[in-house]
C-alpha cells in the first residue's frame, strides 16, 4: 500500500472544533512530500495507461509479450532465411509459351518480311541493266529479274603508281562504286594512252598527241560510263577473273558482243 506522511494523535480535529494543529505554538519545518510508489517496485515510478495506473515493470512484461505475440505470428508466415539463393537465376531464350503467342509471333515476322520483299521489289531496276561485282569479278547483264549474261571479268587493281622524275605524280587504279549509265558507246575504239601509261612503261612523255593513240587494245566494243572508265575487250582474256586493270572493266571478246547487243546510251551500271 501506498505510504504516506505521519501524523499526530487525534489529529485532524473534527470539523468545526476550533482547535489549532499541534504545532501551532511552534512552528516547524515543513516535512518533504514523497510521492506514491507502486507495490512491489521501490524507487520506480508507475505510469498511467488510460484510466489505469500500472508499475514500470508491469509495462515492461505487457511490451516483452506484444513482441513475443509479433514474432511468433511473423514466424508462422513460413518466411525462412536463405544468406544465398539456391541456383543462379535462370533467363529463357525460348520461344513465346503457349499456341496463341507463337502464331502472333509468327505471323508478324510473315507480314515484315512480305512488307520487305514488296519495297524491293518496287527498288529494284526495270529493263535491261549491267551489275558489277568487283569482289568476284564478274558481270551480269540483267533484264528486270532475268540474267541474260554471266560472264567473267576484270576490275582495277588497286595498285599504286609513282611518277619518280618530273612532277612526281601518283596514281591508283581503282574501279569507281556507285550507280553510273552508259554515256557512249564506241565501236573499234582507239585508245589515247593518259601519262601513266607512259609511266608504266618507263618510256617518255610525248609531246606529240598522235603519239598517244593506240589501236586494238580495248577490243572491238567500249562502252564509256565517265572520268575516262570504259567496259571494254581486252587482249589477255587468259586474265579475265582477277583484279589486274587499270580501273576499266576488262570482257573477252564474245561476252563484250552479247553486251553490246543488249544495250543502249543511257542503260544503268551498277557496281560495287
Amino acid at each position: 500500500m501506498a505510504e504516506t506522511e505521519p501524523t499526530a494523535p487525534g489529529w485532524p480535529p473534527a470539523p468545526g472544533s476550533g482547535a489549532n494543529p499541534p504545532e501551532a505554538a511552534e512552528p516547524r519545518p515543513e516535512a518533504p512530500v514523497t510521492r506514491p510508489r507502486a507495490a512491489g517496485a521501490p524507487g520506480r515510478w508507475p505510469i498511467r495507461v488510460g484510466p489505469f495506473l500500472v508499475s514500470r515493470q508491469t509495462a515492461d512484461i505487457v511490451v516483452a509479450a506484444g513482441l513475443l505475440v509479433l514474432l511468433l505470428a511473423w514466424a508462422g508466415t513460413g518466411y525462412r532465411y536463405r544468406p544465398y539463393a539456391d541456383e543462379p537465376a535462370r533467363v529463357s531464350s525460348s520461344l513465346p509459351k503457349g499456341e496463341r503467342e507463337l502464331k502472333q509471333v509468327l505471323a508478324r515476322l510473315d507480314r515484315r518480311s512480305r512488307e520487305l520483299a514488296a519495297r524491293l521489289k518496287a527498288a529494284a531496276p526495270r529493263g535491261v541493266y549491267i551489275v558489277i561485282d568487283q569482289t568476284q569479278n564478274r558481270l551480269y547483264l540483267k533484264k528486270d529479274e532475268e540474267t541474260l549474261l554471266d560472264a567473267k571479268c576484270s576490275a582495277g587493281s588497286g595498285m599504286v603508281l609513282k611518277e619518280s622524275v618530273g612532277k612526281k605524280r601518283e596514281w591508283v587504279f581503282d574501279t569507281p562504286r556507285g550507280r553510273f549509265e552508259v554515256l557512249s558507246m564506241l565501236r573499234d575504239p582507239v585508245w589515247a594512252k593518259p601519262d601513266w601509261a607512259f609511266v608504266e612503261d618507263g618510256q617518255p612523255i610525248p609531246t606529240n598527241p598522235a603519239d598517244r593513240f593506240e589501236s586494238g587494245s580495248l577490243g572491238e566494243y567500249a562502252l564509256y560510263f565517265g572520268n575516262g572508265y570504259m567496259i571494254h575487250g581486252t587482249l589477255y582474256e587468259r586474265l579475265l577473273g582477277r583484279a589486274v586493270s587499270h580501273g576499266c572493266i576488262r570482257v573477252g571478246r564474245d561476252d563484250l558482243r552479247k553486251v553490246w547487243a543488249n544495250t543502249r546510251i543511257g542503260t544503268r551500271i551498277y557496281i560495287y
